[in-house]
C-alpha cells in the first residue's frame, strides 16, 4: 500500500515517525525525493519540538538526518513487528483531541442514533422522519448564529430536540479527548473495536497539528473510530464509544504547512473513503470539508487559549460528513464493521490512510508510554 495517491505530493514538507528497529523506540523523520530521512536530534528528538518551532516548515527542510531507506520499502514494513522499522502514528505528545457534530448530514445520524438508543432497526425506522424535518436545512447555517438558535427553537416545538443539536447549531463545539498520549496507531496498524459493540463505523477525518500557542503547523489524516450503539445509549458513554486499545488511527504524515499547502486547502479538502470487506463487501464514503458547519481555527480557539493550555500543542480531529446508512446484511440495520476490514482514507495533499479492523482486545495492546519514550531518548542520548 503506497501512502501517496500522486506523486507530485511528495513534492510538499511531511513530518512522521518510525518504530526505529535498532534503537528500539521512535525516530523523527522527513521525506526528501521518495527517501525517509532521519532527522531525529538532540535539538529536536520529538514532532512535538518541531511544531513548537517558530518555522517547524524551515527547519524540517533544511535538518541534518540519515538517509534510512527508499519510502517505498518502508510503506511495505508490517506495522506492530518491533523487530523491524515501520512507519507509527505522526504526532507523539500532543493530546489527541476530537470535535464531533461539525456537520449537519453527520448531526441527523447523531440525532437518529441517539433516538434509536443504539438499535439500528429502530434508526431506520425513525431516519425519515427526522430527516423530513431537520434535512439538509441546517448546511448553511453558522453554528451559534442568531438565525441558528430559531432552528433550534422551531426543531424544539418539533419535539426534535438533542443534546446532538445543541452542539451541531449552537454556540459551543463538542471537543473530547479521542485517545491517550502516544496511544495512537499509524498506518498499515490494526484499529480496535471495542467487543461490546455491534454497531461501529470508521470516521474520515482532517488532523490538525497545533502548537502549545494554538498555531496551527499543519495537518494529516484520521480514523476516529466510532461505536454507533454504545453512544447511541447515552451520551455519557462517550468516552467507552471512542477510546479503547487501537481505536485511533493518524497519520501517514502530518503535512506541515507552507507556500504549497496552508489552512486553506484543508478547508477545501475532499476525503475518500474505502472499505473492503473479506465478504466481498465494498463501503464507498465521502467527507467534503467545504460542509463543515465551524471554521478549523475556530475549533482549535475553542479547544485550546487561555481557557485550557496544552503545554506539548494538540492534534485535533475535525469531525466528518461521512454516516454510512447503506446495508451490508440485513434490510434497515445499515452498515457494521466486520473484523478483516480494511478502510483507507485519502485526500489530496495529505496521501493515504490504511488500517485493518480488529477487536481491541485482539490488536498489539499499548505498551509503550511516556515514560518508556524518556527512558528510550535518554539512553541515545537526546535528552
Amino acid at each position: 500500500m503506497t501512502f501517496f495517491n500522486d506523486q507530485s505530493e511528495l513534492q510538499g514538507t511531511y513530518i512522521g515517525r518510525v518504530w526505529d528497529a535498532a534503537a528500539q523506540g521512535p525516530s523523527v523523520v522527513t521525506l526528501r525525493e521518495g527517501r525517509v530521512i532521519d532527522i531525529t536530534s538532540k535539538a529536536a528528538p520529538l514532532v512535538r519540538d518541531i511544531c513548537e518551532m517558530d518555522d517547524p516548515t524551515a527547519y524540517v527542510r533544511t535538518a541534518e538526518g540519515v538517509d534510512i531507506g527508499a519510502l517505498a520499502d518502508l510503506e511495505a514494513a508490517p506495522a506492530g513487528d518491533l523487530s523491524q522499522t515501520h512507519f507509527i502514528a505522526p504526532c507523539d505528545l500532543q493530546s489527541v483531541k476530537a470535535c464531533g457534530v461539525t456537520f449537519a448530514s453527520s448531526m441527523v445520524e447523531r440525532v437518529i442514533e441517539e433516538r434509536a438508543a443504539g438499535d439500528p432497526q429502530a434508526a431506520e425506522a425513525i431516519r425519515a422522519r427526522v430527516g423530513a424535518v431537520i434535512g439538509n436545512s441546517l448546511r448553511d447555517i453558522e453554528a451559534g448564529s442568531e438565525q441558528a438558535e430559531k432552528v433550534k427553537e422551531a426543531l424544539i416545538g418539533e419535539g426534535l430536540w438533542s443534546q446532538y443539536l445543541e452542539v451541531g447549531i449552537g454556540p459551543d463545539a463538542e471537543v473530547f479527548s479521542k485517545a491517550q498520549i502516544l496511544s495512537s496507531v499509524g498506518p498499515n496498524a490494526e484499529v480496535g473495536l471495542h467487543p461490546i459493540s455491534n454497531w461501529n463505523n470508521p470516521e474520515p477525518e482532517v488532523v490538525l497539528a497545533v502548537s502549545s500557542d494554538g498555531r496551527i503547523v499543519g495537518a494529516t489524516l484520521g480514523n476516529d473510530v466510532n461505536l454507533r450503539d454504545v453512544e447511541g445509549r447515552s451520551a455519557l458513554l462517550l468516552s467507552k464509544a471512542k477510546d479503547n486499545n487501537a481505536s485511533c488511527a493518524i497519520g501517514p504524515f502530518i503535512r506541515l504547512f507552507d507556500d504549497g499547502y496552508s489552512l486553506d486547502d484543508v478547508r477545501e479538502a475532499e476525503l475518500d473513503l474505502t472499505v473492503t470487506g473479506e465478504d466481498g463487501f465494498t463501503l464507498k464514503g465521502h467527507s467534503s470539508m467545504r460542509e463543515i458547519s465551524r471554521d478549523p481555527a475556530d475549533l482549535v480557539r475553542q479547544t485550546l487559549g487561555p481557557h485550557h493550555q496544552y503545554p506539548d500543542g494538540i492534534v485535533l480531529f475535525l469531525g466528518t460528513l461521512f454516516a454510512p446508512t447503506q446495508d451490508r446484511d440485513v434490510p434497515g440495520e445499515g452498515f457494521t464493521h466486520k473484523l478483516g476490514d480494511v478502510v483507507t482514507i485519502s485526500a489530496k495533499g495529505l496521501g493515504r490512510l490504511q488500517n485493518t479492523v480488529r477487536l481491541s482486545t485482539e490488536c498489539a495492546e499499548w505498551r509503550f508510554g511516556v515514560s518508556h519514550l524518556m527512558r528510550n531518548l535518554a539512553k541515545r542520548g537526546l535528552l
